[in-house]
């Protein structure tokens, strides 16, 4: 492994010896079972004692209990598990922040920022908790600790200097509750700027701008409920069984029920074959445990055409049977553009469009089979299809056939994108958003007396262009991993280490820690588990979940420190120290008591009157959801039929199309451990997975290590993966992130909603010496 004092970035940019201890196993035929319970224990177990742990897990996504940090599925809303209302990985993650380990400033005189940068993003993560707030001053070698006071001084002092605001980045990370988002939007548009990167610049940006153009909401229209009332579901783009394992639930009562389950993934996902529920005794027992009835394996990124084949298809099948496919009072009373949009399809040519996507037309018929009489049908969806460069125009065409359908706004109908971090979409209601509505901030000027900056800001990429130019010079994250989630790793850390200060709310270390601008600073807070009592109140926050259900979370932990803030205080104390006195926001009744930030939020935020009181309602409320209820917020009040171009690639010889994906033993940028056991990979990370004709067509074999390289405008590589059989469509390999984000190229987002194209990377291999 080699590495150098100013290098400090993720492994993946440093040749390095693959572990001697990896081995591959069979993928595994069934997700999670009593496997999953036990892998559960032993991880809560390696961070923290039984009674820690299980008041934890007893209490995590229970009504009155805490949110859990990692996914946004959404809770039951009357039939919650008394015993364990959570997955597998909800429960690593739980681990990771009850963790009784705890870094003080001792541990970072110890270990200098260079040797802990050597150390993978695994064990960085694996340290434990950061006990106090931590100052890295220009040129020093170590972290050394600061007090709250200084360290709230020295950023409102550098804050104030600049010579603009827009100098300054204020990121979000998912996990942060609904009233500290809010308070962070206020504070930031109080300083001057819309600067306001978030994690859904990189995950679901282009759901969100498709479906505010087409429907009038970039939300899910669904409720939990519908899945259980559905007649078809289609997962397209999207691997439950590791990003969001509680949905195998919803998804095993749905077919209890009758539903029929499509599965569209370009590689075998175990999530998606079969799924034993350890709560259900018949599931357990491996007696009811499929998943999907059809499961489609496309080219990576040729989802668009596909939805494209099907549509044509059931068109066709209309034109034999008038009224038995699309639902044309629907269509004339709710849509526009249907003529149009009739006229494109008529055009296509269904053969050759499922050709190009590497299917055959029976596979594709059976899809049409099952879903063309039927009204009551869900499209889910996630990474694998937002981040893309054709993204927008792929969701469009989703929705398309569900307008066709008239299945928006129906019992077991609608729209399903699964959001990926705890409260991102919570995040976004709250107005953290570079592209705020008039309506917000006129409200905002309203209540707060003044005017809040109506320019557009930095959008995650815009943010890093911005940093990298040296256009912004500050750079401010509550929470996240920001190094590790951005594209074009080597692009990403020249940006930050451009910054003359780089600042991170956190729980535990991670990688951007290491890679700092002149000065760095890392201020650490209270989790969601942790108990936050303070001014004789005991605080609660709420979150929002992927179907608009707004809840509330109470830690029920001792914090492993007293010298942690939560983030509504460090926001509040940071406003304080950074803005004008004179201005009409009463910071210090907020930080003492968070019904005070509900009760402004109720006069800003629309769907939010009687926040205090129906925030206390178990199982919370339910905001205001238009498709829902056929209500479309467009600027022709009726849902939008979009005729969109279709976009195409072409590999040329030793070419093939790279997706990044999330080991199961990971969420989002942390990394619980190194086993992929759903795909049968032990003890690595640095794997390519890769179809075996491709890998004897490459004059390859398993096994074998290889550099991964890009091409955009100048080469990128990822060095020494090793190269592993599966089952992956033709010319498609598949790499974990963040090790393969080197190979994102800045430049490649999605039209429309400038969201990195992670997921369509054109690469080559070289082999390396044996």
């Amino acid at each position: 492994m080699s590495a150098s004092p100013d290098n400090h970035l993720p492994k993946s940019e440093n040749p390095e010896v693959l572990s001697d201890d990896a081995r591959l196993t069979r993928p595994e035929a069934i997700a999670a079972g009593m496997e999953a319970v036990v892998v559960s224990f032993k991880h809560i177990l390696k961070e923290t004692g039984f009674i820690r742990g299980n008041k934890a897990l007893l209490t995590m996504n229970q009504k009155g209990g805490w949110d859990c940090s990692s996914c946004a599925w959404p809770d039951p809303d009357d039939d919650r598990s008394p015993i364990a209302e959570y997955c597998e990985n909800g429960a690593k993650a739980a681990a990771e922040e009850i963790t009784t380990k705890s870094l003080h400033a001792d541990f970072f005189a110890e270990n200098s920022v260079y040797d802990l940068s050597l150390l993978d993003d695994f064990h960085i993560g694996k340290k434990g908790r950061i006990a106090q707030p931590m100052y890295l001053p220009e040129g020093g070698t170590h972290y050394q600790p600061i007090s709250w006071d200084e360290a709230f001084l020295k950023i409102g002092a550098k804050l104030r200097s600049l010579a603009s605001p827009d100098e300054a980045v204020f990121y979000t990370s998912g996990r942060a509750s609904n009233e500290a988002a809010f308070l962070y939007g206020l504070f930031v548009r109080a300083y001057g700027t819309n600067n306001l990167p978030d994690c859904s610049n990189m995950c679901h940006e282009s759901t969100s701008v498709a479906l505010a153009k087409q429907l009038g909401l970039g939300k899910a229209s669904i409720k939990l409920e519908d899945f259980y009332q559905a007649e078809v579901i289609v997962i397209i783009g999207q691997n439950p069984g590791t990003n969001a394992p509680r949905m195998l639930t919803a998804l095993r009562k749905g077919r209890e029920n009758g539903a029929k389950i499509i599965a569209i993934n370009s590689m075998r996902e175990t999530g998606l074959i079969g799924f034993a529920d350890p709560q259900n005794l018949k599931s357990a027992l491996h007696l009811n445990t499929k998943i999907s009835d059809v499961y489609l394996k496309p080219k990576i990124n040729t989802d668009q055409a596909l939805i494209k084949a099907i549509t044509k298809l059931l068109w066709d099948e209309e034109q034999r049977a008038p009224g038995t496919v699309f639902d044309h009072a629907f269509i004339a009373e709710q849509t526009t553009g249907y003529e149009a949009l009739l006229a494109e399809v008529a055009q296509y040519d269904a053969d050759e469009l499922i050709a190009y996507c590497g299917l055959t037309r029976a596979e594709v018929q059976e899809v049409v089979d099952l879903i063309k009489h039927k009204q009551k049908l869900i499209f889910c969806w996630a990474m694998g299809i937002t981040q893309h460069k054709n993204a927008v125009h792929t969701i469009y065409d989703l929705v398309n056939i569900l307008l066709l359908k008239g299945s928006i706004g129906k019992p077991g109908a609608g729209t399903c994108p699964v959001r990926g971090h705890s409260n991102v979409q919570g995040d976004r209601t709250m107005g953290i958003w570079d592209k705020p509505k008039e309506e917000m901030l006129d409200k905002m000027e309203a209540v707060f007396g003044f005017n809040p900056p109506r320019k557009h800001g930095y959008d995650v990429v815009e943010s890093l262009r911005a940093m990298h130019e040296g256009k912004a010079s500050v750079f401010f994250a509550l929470g996240g991993n920001f190094l590790s989630a951005t594209p074009d790793t080597n692009f990403s850390a020249q940006a930050m280490r451009n910054c003359d200060l780089t600042v991170h709310v956190s729980t535990k270390l991670n990688r951007s820690h290491f890679v700092h601008g002149k000065e760095a600073l890392i201020l650490p807070c209270l989790s969601r588990s942790d108990k936050d009592h303070h001014d004789g109140i005991e605080q609660i926050v709420s979150t929002e979940g992927t179907t608009g259900v707004v809840q509330s979370s109470k830690g029920v932990l001792n914090p492993v420190s007293k010298e942690l803030l939560s983030e509504v205080q460090i926001i509040c104390r940071l406003a304080k120290a950074t803005l004008d006195s004179g201005m009409k926001i009463d910071w210090d009744a907020f930080e003492k008591n968070y019904d005070a930030i509900r009760d402004v939020i109720e006069q800003v935020v629309p769907g939010f009157e009687d926040y205090n009181k129906r925030v206390r309602v178990k199982g919370g409320f339910y905001l205001p959801n238009g498709p829902r209820e056929q209500q479309f917020d467009t600027e022709s009040k009726k849902a939008t039929l979009f005729v969109t171009p279709l976009e195409r690639y072409h590999l040329n010889a030793g070419e093939l199309m790279m997706m990044s994906i999330r080991s199961h033993d990971q969420f989002n940028t942390t990394i619980y451990g190194l086993n992929d056991r759903y795909r049968g990979v032990h003890d690595e990370r640095r794997v390519l997975f890769m179809n075996s004709e491709d890998i004897a067509q490459h004059g390859l074999k398993p096994d074998d290590a290889v550099d991964i390289v890009s091409q955009y405008e100048t080469e990128r590589v990822a060095h020494n993966f090793r190269i592993v059989a599966y089952d992956i469509a033709r010319g498609c390999v598949a790499g974990y992130f963040p090790e393969t984000n080197v190979l994102v190229p800045i430049q490649c987002t999605a039209a429309g909603s400038n969201q990195p194209a992670s997921k369509s990377v054109v690469v080559t291999l070289r082999k390396r010496p044996a």
